[in-house]
């Protein structure tokens, strides 16, 4: 396990295995995310939206606002 110390002004060093395992660089930013227990996550933030292109599937067929009501009173009848 890699370990850091607090300096009296808030900052640490990362340590070079976990700089290596996350992909960071000198000037590279990274965010601090809670976990539920109380922790945080630390995730490189270093990632141009560029580099999301090709995540999300594309869309399907666009559907009109007749078909949306229907599928939602379906799910409505099917409710009750």
């Amino acid at each position: 396990m890699a370990t850091a110390t607090v300096t009296s002004k808030g900052q640490i060093t990362i340590p070079a295995k976990v700089r290596d395992a996350l992909g960071l660089d000198a000037g590279d930013r990274v965010e601090f995310v809670p976990l539920e227990e109380g922790g945080f996550a630390i995730i490189p933030a270093n990632k141009s939206i560029q580099d999301l292109k090709g995540m999300l599937a594309k869309p399907g067929k666009p559907v009109s606002i007749e078909q949306m009501n229907k599928a939602i009173a379906r799910g409505w009848a099917g409710k009750r």
